[in-house]
């Protein structure tokens, strides 16, 4: 599952309590500072990945009439381009890899910015990094599915896309994240 730009704060949150919960890392500067940095190198890293995407569907549709043509299969076919233009925008496409990385560029940031101290090696705390943001991603999808459940179960009827089911849908979410202790 791809990290969307609305559940990077939940997962930096993630990462700084479970950072502070593991035991093994003493934060200089308290949980705040290093779900920043976190924050921060996950937005680089989704909107290198939104770049990416945006450059594959112009080459697509200034394309489209010989893909029409050709009857190729769209998906595919952006699947492949963006593929070959990855390394271009230094996007990692295999999830388990980037996330990886990712969790390696966090701790490198936390680390070089005096934000955490730690006396194990610096493999566990990447792991509990990585940790932190793949469990987030494998519970998000439950928790939206409660978050719609929630929603559909009033008597109002709230339209996706507008304002107001927008700011109900956060708000929940956000309820739901504290209840699982996500937050």
């Amino acid at each position: 599952m791809k990290i969307s730009l609305k559940t990077i704060p939940h997962i930096s949150n993630k990462i700084a309590i479970d950072l502070n919960k593991s035991g093994v890392v003493v934060m200089t500067k308290g949980l705040e500072p290093v779900a920043n940095e976190a924050k921060k190198i996950l937005e680089q890293s989704v909107r290198q990945e939104m770049a990416l995407e945006e450059k594959v569907k112009t080459i697509c549709h200034d394309n489209e009439e010989e893909i029409e043509f050709m009857l190729a299969d769209e998906r595919q076919l952006f699947f492949m381009i963006k593929k070959k233009l990855a390394p271009e925008f230094e996007v990692i496409l295999d999830y388990e890899e980037r996330y990886s990385d990712i969790a390696h560029k966090i701790l490198d940031e936390l680390y070089e910015e005096d934000l955490i101290n730690f006396d194990v090696t610096e493999n566990r705390i990447k792991n509990i990094v990585y940790n932190a943001i793949t469990s987030f991603i494998a519970d998000a999808s439950e928790i939206e599915d409660a978050v719609m459940d929630k929603i559909r179960s009033y008597k109002r009827k709230f339209i996706p896309g507008t304002d107001e089911f927008e700011i109900l849908h956060e708000k929940l979410y956000r309820e739901e994240m504290m209840r699982r202790g996500m937050e």
